[in-house]
């Protein structure tokens, strides 16, 4: 078995060594109001095999993405992964690696890091990417850090259009970091935001979503000509990196730093992680950045050879003085990346960006014929939002009985917004066959019936 529980004659010899009495006393600044009185309501003990039965029960309870038609993105996105890719990734040289301490000895990783940064630089169009973050929402963090160093002002505005999740960990960061935030409303599609007028002399960075969370699409060059006038930063978030395969990379429309989540290319779902962070700027800010940066060089025999360029973290030099205390890049999932871009090329990753469009809109095509549904969005790539004569959480429970996993509710990520209660963010790849459509289609159309 992987867990063999502790004897009593375990736990009082680990109790000496640390110099408690008991194991009560490993939990005395936990008050007594917050302790649980009693057991858990569990079987004290199974057989290995009783456990197994039992849990696979419960698992059962739950709807795979893999087993029935799948809609939901709002941040996490269900792409094909070729095979070959987690073949390659399981190779023992890249499965088994930590992080390179002696960086020039492992010149697997650093070159495929090295791929990695050039690899991201071209897709959002900046100058410089690092080595990867821990995900999109921990990268837009640190953009907002970043700008904040650049500038030296400590006030971030946040748009409407940022992911929830996202504007969280800012939100965290700032308590803690002691900056300002500002942030603005959620921005259905269709609605103008006028973040421009909220850009001062004070003002760090702007942080803006494209696609924003409800799917809609931005031209963010006027925003970055504003900021810019103020001698802020434009910080554009990019949630979903296939999109890039067809719309205009944010470092085209003027941003400053450009953020992502980059678990679309090579990374499944995986329950919610790990992903990979995606972080580029410009060459002048290059400094700032966080992270690590890999770079290409000759050796003394003029020998093409990969040098760890920059490591300005809390674990090398910088110490308090780093940039960022991120302690790791995620190296396998980075890589993992890597491998599903190199093996689509320029044709084949622009090829599956405009299957992900053309299957999305087929779809909003579908639901929007339907009684009670509307689709809000005028530009999207592959997520678009509904508007529902009905709770959308109720809508979704029902098409989950119906075997169709029809999206996430925005009420589930936006609280205490009674305007989004109704609203149904929909996301549609290239996994989604005409079957798949014409299943959604068929339950909705029985769900709205039924609650209407």
């Amino acid at each position: 078995m992987r867990y063999l529980p502790l004897t009593d004659t375990d736990r009082q010899e680990m109790l000496g060594v640390i110099g408690a009495k008991s194991v009560d006393e490993l939990f005395r600044d936990v008050p007594e109001a917050a302790r649980r009185d009693g057991l858990v309501d569990l079987p004290k003990r199974q057989g290995e095999l009783e456990v197994e039965r039992a849990l696979s029960k419960m698992a059962a309870k739950n709807v795979a993405a893999g087993d029935v038609p799948f809609f939901v993105g709002a941040g996490a996105y269900r792409h094909h992964v070729p095979a070959s890719v987690d073949h390659l990734i399981q190779r023992s040289e890249f499965l088994t690696s930590y992080t390179p301490y002696q960086p020039e000895v492992t010149q697997g990783t650093l070159q495929y890091l090295f791929e990695f940064q050039t690899q991201v630089a071209m897709l959002t169009g900046m100058e410089v990417a690092n080595a990867s973050m821990y995900d999109g929402s921990t990268a837009c963090g640190e953009a907002v850090l970043m700008a904040n160093r650049v500038t030296k002002r400590k006030k971030a505005v946040l748009s409407g259009t940022l992911h929830p999740q996202y504007a969280g960990v800012v939100h965290n960061l700032a308590e803690f970091a002691d900056f300002a935030l500002e942030t603005m409303p959620p921005v259905l599609p269709g609605a103008a935001e006028d973040i421009i007028s909220r850009i001062t002399d004070e003002t760090s960075c702007v942080v803006v979503q494209t696609p924003g969370f409800f799917g809609e699409l931005a031209d963010l060059t006027p925003i970055a000509e504003a900021a810019h006038a103020k001698g802020a930063l434009l910080v554009a978030v990019v949630p979903e990196i296939v999109s890039l395969g067809l719309v205009t990379p944010p470092g085209d429309m003027g941003a400053d730093i450009v953020v992502g989540e980059g678990q679309s290319l090579g990374n499944g779902l995986n329950f919610g992680g790990p992903y990979v962070g995606l972080f580029a700027t410009k060459q002048k800010y290059l400094r700032q950045m966080p992270g690590r940066l890999c770079g290409e060089t000759l050796d003394s025999d003029g020998k093409r050879g990969f040098v760890l360029t920059l490591s300005t973290r809390e674990q090398h030099i910088r110490r308090e003085k780093a940039t960022s205390n991120i302690c790791t890049n995620s190296g396998l999932c980075c890589l993992a990346f890597t491998i599903h871009l190199s093996l689509l090329g320029e044709e084949g990753y622009t090829r599956l960006a405009r299957i992900n469009h053309a299957n999305a809109v087929k779809l909003a095509e579908k639901l929007d014929a339907i009684d009670g549904v509307d689709v809000l969005n005028e530009a999207f790539f592959n997520e678009f939002t509904l508007r529902l004569q009905a709770p959308a959480k109720k809508v979704v429970d029902a098409l989950a009985d119906k075997g169709v996993l029809g999206g996430v509710p925005a009420s589930r990520l936006i609280h205490g917004d009674p305007s989004v209660e109704k609203l149904l963010v929909v996301a549609s790849t290239e996994i989604n066959t005409d079957a798949d459509r014409d299943a959604y289609a068929q339950a909705l159309a029985e769900t709205m019936k039924e609650v209407l």
